[in-house]
């Protein structure tokens, strides 16, 4: 029997639900300590709409925060985003023969979350229907969650406290565990994770994350045509 969580292209709605309310929760603190930092109330609800890319609103606001340059905070949410081109690739089959209004819109929506659910289905059309259901439904959860915050003014100030800066990682943790169990992919998660760890000691925000990539081309190059995948 088909579960009622899932559409008939089988794709699961509660796990895409259960992003969808952390994102919600993330979207109000980021809000919250926008207002916090004595931003204008229209900044953080506008960014979001335009920008709709979680870490990088959370770098601005945090540099500004700390009275750092503009020009800075935008150069710095700039290089954290850049990690979507390479996820952009990854997904490029789901907008084959899209209209370019449909490919302007789904670059917009491409986030970590919508492309590890569209990435985790084993045909193109469950890959289409789980990334316009997670990158819509994520887009108007965190811009809801936004606007919740941002009117609640500063009544959650610390993320840490309530544990909401964990949610998202711990949820992102869980959907990629599945993947993990192909060694190539495991080794290269582990690799980037170290890289990323250790040039965190020495580099500005973004940079970790760029060259975390490197991990990834050992992964390419074994899952390459002619080369067999060992199990874990």
């Amino acid at each position: 029997m088909r579960s009622t969580w899932r559409t008939p292209r089988g794709v699961n709605i509660r796990d895409i639900a259960l992003v969808c309310l952390a994102d919600a929760l993330v979207g109000a603190s980021f809000g919250a300590i926008s207002v916090a930092a004595d931003l204008p109330l229209w900044l953080p609800v506008v960014m979001s709409l335009v920008v709709f890319a979680g870490s990088s609103q959370f770098i601005f606001v945090g540099i500004l925060a700390v009275g750092g340059n503009p020009v800075a905070a935008v150069a710095s949410a700039l290089l954290a985003n850049v990690r979507l081109v390479p996820l952009g690739f990854s997904i490029g089959a789901v907008f084959e023969n899209a209209s370019p209004l449909r490919r302007l819109l789904g670059t917009h929506l491409i986030t970590d979350e919508a492309v590890a659910f569209t990435v985790a289905e084993k045909d193109e059309a469950s890959r289409r229907t789980a990334f316009w259901l997670c990158g819509i439904g994520l887009f108007v959860t965190w811009n809801i969650g936004v606007a919740i915050g941002t009117l609640a003014g500063g009544a959650i100030t610390d993320t840490a406290a309530l544990g909401l800066d964990a949610a998202f990682p711990a949820i992102l943790l869980g959907l990629i565990m599945p993947a993990l169990r192909d060694r190539a992919t495991r080794n290269a998660a582990l690799a980037g994770a170290g890289i990323a760890l250790i040039a965190s000691m020495f580099l500005p925000s973004g940079l970790p994350v760029l060259l975390a990539l490197i991990a990834v081309v050992p992964a390419m190059l074994s899952a390459a045509p002619g080369t067999e995948k060992e199990p874990a």
